[in-house]
């Protein structure tokens, strides 16, 4: 620990997982007082197969045994419920594709619990998240920086946290690479040390996506039609689609009769339209298909790290994560308190409504919004 730093209570988000994991020990060895948190932010199929949290407490409780810290097991599923999962509902119900991670950190990881952790006297928390947070002494505001492993960065999922929030917050993986995680994690004996990444729903697990949908969202099918307006199939309800996507589509192997082999009718298909209105699913041949590309976005619903909007000019973004950063800029003409709009170098391709335009200036995350419309 460095001279600068002096011991703090810290409470960890303990998920199971070893990044959290080896967030407490690296906290614990730098001298600080760690307790540790269990977050149980789901309980409508808590017996399911797909539902791991009750060996994810076990894998939880097992690390805070090994470290030598206390660990309390605390129930968000209410407001998960009422604060994440009825918005990622609606959201998905009005044709768009939400990232129910970005709400369930602002609004549980970094709120919910948060305000628990303070109740529990706690001076900062901490969470197993690959990113990293620094003081600007010129500015005396906190700053969202990338995780050092660019491979592994969760700035994107972070971009609504506040200065609030982060004057609170320390990543100690941030500052590390996921193969540094792994060995300190076998080196000090770590139960969940080989205990593969997480990659479903926040809280909910890993399970068949459609599936999941079915039992919370009205199905309405309609006509699915490519770019000539001819009908090639019958969609299940334009909830259950998400521009992009290939695989799950249902119209098999669809393609113009004597087609040339090698030709471009032999190439996949792709959703690029969800007309609401006439509950019609647009699809196209070829991942660069005009359609599928766009130059501007429109977000709204924007939050912004530093508590105010960037200068206007030059930065770079991302729609969707595990983009790379694409070189924009923010629009001048269509900057508001509500909304920004972006104009990119480049095409991006398959811009999603309900996704997030998180924008970056070099590692600093300076925030973003909602995406709302597309120009294709």
């Amino acid at each position: 620990m460095s001279a600068s730093v002096r011991p703090q209570r810290v409470v960890v988000g303990l998920s199971g997982g070893v990044d959290s994991a080896v967030s407490a020990w690296l906290l614990k060895q730098q001298g600080h007082e760690v307790v540790g948190i269990f977050m149980k932010n789901w309980e409508d199929d808590d017996d399911s197969e797909f539902c791991s949290s009750r060996q994810d407490f076990l894998d939880a409780a097992s690390v805070a045994d090994v470290i030598g810290i206390e660990i309390e097991h605390v129930n968000f599923a209410a407001e998960y419920k009422d604060r994440v999962f009825a918005d990622f509902l609606r959201e998905y119900q009005a044709g768009r594709t939400p990232n129910p991670d970005v709400l369930c950190n602002a609004e549980i990881k970094f709120k919910a619990f948060l305000d628990h952790a303070m109740r529990l006297g706690a001076e900062k928390i901490a969470t197993g998240h690959y990113a990293r947070v620094r003081e600007n002494p010129a500015s005396q505001r906190f700053e969202l920086l990338k995780g050092l492993d660019p491979a592994k960065d969760q700035s994107y999922f972070l971009h609504r946290l506040n200065q609030a929030q982060l004057s609170k917050t320390m990543f100690p993986v941030g500052e590390i690479h996921k193969t540094e995680v792994r060995r300190i994690a076998e080196e000090i004996g770590l139960p969940n040390a080989k205990k593969k990444d997480s990659t479903g729903i926040c809280f909910i697990g890993e399970r068949p996506f459609r599936d999941f949908l079915n039992r919370y969202l009205s199905k309405e099918p309609g006509p699915i039609k490519d770019d000539r307006g001819r009908v090639l199939g019958e969609h299940v309800g334009l909830s259950f689609y998400t521009l992009g996507q290939r695989k799950g589509i249902g119209i098999g192997g669809v393609k113009e009769k004597k087609s040339a082999r090698g030709g471009g009718d032999h190439e996949p298909w792709f959703v690029a339209r969800k007309d609401m209105e006439k509950n019609t699913l647009w699809i196209v041949q070829g991942h660069d298909h005009p359609w599928l590309q766009s130059h501007q976005l429109r977000a709204g619903d924007i939050s912004w790290v530093a508590g105010e909007s960037p200068k206007l000019g030059a930065c770079a973004a991302k729609t969707r994560y595990r983009q790379t950063d694409a070189r924009c800029r923010i629009d001048a003409g269509h900057a508001t308190n509500d909304s920004f709009g972006l104009h990119f170098d480049e095409a991006q391709w398959a811009v999603t409504p309900g996704q997030s335009a998180v924008v970056y200036d070099g590692e600093v995350c300076l925030g973003g919004g909602i995406i709302t419309t597309v120009i294709a």
